[in-house]
């Protein structure tokens, strides 16, 4: 009875080849077995042939694979080629499984899980069925080796003696085989779930094809291993996945189901004349004020457009920014807001993460057979075409935030360990927060000198924005006002959702959370973005294309002077460009209009006024941000530099300090100043004292 049924089955699958693959068969044939070694069947095309066949496929996956790889061998091909070893790869089933949601009863089953590969093997044979030739007498003895431990013959077939055999590799059969590791995908995780992953084993002609970082749908059956050593065997089984199938999403939000209506309620929004107000409304409306910073990281989680040219090099779309402010004014609660409105965002602190923790590591451990070297992909890899948002940036070693330089320009992450030289993709927006050198800022002191930050670091920030807490009697009433609001908002809905018989309606709590409630809801703001990255490319105007170069020549022009600074660098042209794109894409609009440019003009113009301007001279300078040192503080080293020379000439113990002292007015400057600036001299070396109250360059 099993045996006719299985001609049935064989023959069912035959027919359905005949129906909807004979194109495909017919190629695979003329490529077999050299390029192409499988057939690739979409489920849904198996589910229009035969309903209850493609049910039974996801149940007994691996009875029907021999079915439909048998069907495959005896169809009738128009070339002379025996597919003897094709395989019959299935995909596209009707839902994928969570990950997190892998039970016992799926055991044996065909799922398909989505996520992010963590780790990979390198792609290595595996045998399939070895020839033992037995040193005495020469006999063959063939095992095939299934999964689990390597099997031995225990004696010859030929002269039946225990041996000694060699593996005979020639006469044996071999099969590339890779392992990967498939976590969670990070958009998919809300309120802090730890990410969970499942090892997936797969064979042949799909190894290979996938790196750490990539997003990808894997089709497979569900397996189990037993957890212990041979001696201690544990009840306690592991899940692995045997893949039938591997593709990469190129798209960059598959999680989002974007309905029509929402479709329609996105695209009346953008028509909205507000639409920037109600934005930044929706933005952390708990944290009061700093509508320009809530402006700023709106453009950022939509982005600027990356551009291929055609020579093939690529700018940059994304956006960087850097909030450094006094304790307690909430950049770190901003940061953790963007995690709930961005549709891809990885959140973690800069104490807890080292260089490999955000870029990638190579790893040694038993993930594979026996101790291998894998690659594991951190926070800016696991962030591809979304947020980082890293927090207390100013906490992590100079030699972790050193690693995230390549990461920020060429959105790229080299790996070179091991032995393994690659190249991961990292083409996210990062938003940083940090503390001032001193914890908090000194208002006398310029801030270039009190961000503790490498210059090469900043200087790849498109915007950076100080957040100072000045008291403010007016300021300060609204703060509180505004922040005992929200909390009495927070205790009226705590109250009715968590007692028995609460006093308070349901009125009374809508009428106080309505001031705390964002003008535009969470989910939607989501979607929103998504819809916007995935559909707006917006291109410049002639009148917005002449705003910010005019803007960005006026600024240049400041610096044509001798003695003048460089105002600013093309890094921020760059920047005003990305950002004016983001500002069309809020709108929906496909192209950039002259009131997007000055909107952003605006902003670079308050964050250059803040950060990039010379504290004695007033002017834009440039490398304020971008050496950590302004141009006059430069010439007054170069100068007391030099009058230290002059002086130790005629004196043969060096430059008594005292002389100097006397001339420094000679170069405009006030002894005070002199001093520090001696100080700072001998602290890197530059200058030294032979003598007491003597000193010399270096």
């Amino acid at each position: 009875m099993a045996r006719a049924e299985n001609t049935e089955l064989v023959d069912s699958f035959e027919q359905f080849y005949r129906n909807y693959y004979r194109d495909e068969i017919g190629q695979l044939a003329q490529n077999y077995p050299g390029e192409q070694r499988s057939l690739h069947v979409d489920w849904q095309d198996l589910y229009k042939y035969d309903p209850d066949l493609a049910d039974d496929y996801l149940s007994q996956p691996e009875q029907l694979q021999e079915y439909a790889e048998e069907a495959l061998r005896i169809y009738d091909l128009p070339v002379d080629v025996s597919l003897g070893r094709a395989h019959v790869r299935v995909h596209n089933l009707p839902e994928t499984t969570e990950i997190r949601e892998i039970r016992s009863r799926h055991v044996g089953q065909l799922l398909a899980v989505q996520g992010i590969i963590r780790k990979a093997t390198d792609v290595r044979p595996k045998i399939e069925e070895a020839a033992f030739e037995c040193q005495r007498c020469g006999t063959l003895t063939y095992i095939p080796q299934s999964s689990g431990d390597f099997q031995e013959p225990h004696e010859c077939q030929g002269c039946e003696r225990q041996g000694p055999f060699n593996i005979n590799f020639d006469q044996s059969e071999f099969v590339d085989a890779q392992r990967l590791r498939v976590q969670e995908s990070p958009e998919g995780l809300r309120g802090g779930e730890t990410p969970q992953s499942v090892d997936v084993t797969i064979e042949d002609d799909v190894t290979g094809q996938v790196t750490p970082g990539d997003h990808v749908t894997v089709t497979g059956v569900l397996h189990l291993q037993q957890q212990g050593s041979d001696q201690e065997k544990s009840p306690i089984f592991d899940v692995y996945m045997e893949g039938v199938s591997v593709e990469i999403e190129d798209e960059e939000f598959e999680d989002m189901e974007i309905t029509e209506e929402e479709k329609a309620e996105i695209v009346e929004l953008s028509q909205d004349p507000d639409i920037y107000e109600k934005m930044i409304a929706s933005m952390a409306p708990s944290i009061y004020g700093y509508d320009q910073e809530k402006l700023a990281i709106i453009l950022q989680l939509f982005s600027g457009v990356t551009k291929h040219l055609p020579d093939g090099s690529r700018i940059r779309g994304d956006l960087h920014m850097l909030l450094i402010g006094d304790p307690g004014t909430g950049k770190s609660q901003l940061l953790q807001y963007v995690r709930e409105i961005s549709p891809r965002s990885v959140y973690t602190s800069g104490k807890g993460s080292s260089a490999a923790g955000l870029t990638a590591a190579a790893v040694r451990d038993d993930f594979g057979d026996g101790q291998q070297w894998t690659l594991e992909a951190g926070a800016l890899v696991l962030a591809d075409k979304g947020i980082a948002a890293v927090d207390e940036l100013d906490k992590m070693d100079a030699s972790d935030r050193s690693a995230m330089h390549e990461g920020l320009e060429q959105q790229s992450i080299s790996v070179s360990k091991a032995g393994i030289n690659a190249t991961l993709k990292s083409r996210c927006s990062l938003l940083g927060a940090a503390n001032p050198k001193y914890g908090r800022f000194d208002q006398y002191e310029p801030i270039g000198e009190q961000i503790d930050l490498e210059p090469a670091l900043i200087s790849r920030f498109d915007l950076i924005f100080t957040v100072t807490d000045q008291p403010d009697e007016e300021e300060d009433a609204r703060l509180a006002e505004h922040i005992i609001q929200t909390n009495f908002a927070g205790e009226l809905n705590t109250q009715r959702n968590e007692m028995a018989t609460p006093d308070v309606t349901r009125e009374q709590v809508d009428a106080q959370t309505e001031q705390v409630e964002p003008a535009i809801d969470a989910d939607l703001l989501r979607k929103y973005v998504a819809h916007a990255k995935s559909n707006v490319f917006p291109t410049m105007t002639e009148e917005a294309r002449d705003a910010i170069q005019q803007f960005y020549v006026d600024l240049r022009s400041k610096g044509t002077d001798e003695d003048a600074p460089v105002p600013v660098t093309a890094r921020k042209l760059e920047a005003l460009v990305r950002l004016a794109e983001a500002s069309a894409r809020v709108r929906l609009s496909d192209t950039v209009e002259a009131q997007d440019a000055e909107r952003v003009i605006e902003i670079v113009r308050s964050c250059l006024q803040d950060i990039g301007v010379d504290p004695e001279t007033g002017q834009f300078d440039a490398d304020v941000v971008e050496t950590g040192q302004s141009k006059t503080q430069r010439d007054r080293i170069k100068n007391i530099k030099q009058l230290i020379a002059d002086v130790e000439e005629d004196y043969e113990d060096g430059a008594p300090v005292d002389v100097v002292m006397d001339r420094v007015d000679e170069i405009g400057m006030d002894q005070t100043k002199a001093e520090r600036e001696i100080e700072k001299l001998k602290q890197k070396g530059e200058v030294y004292e032979p003598n007491l109250d003597h000193l010399r360059t270096a």
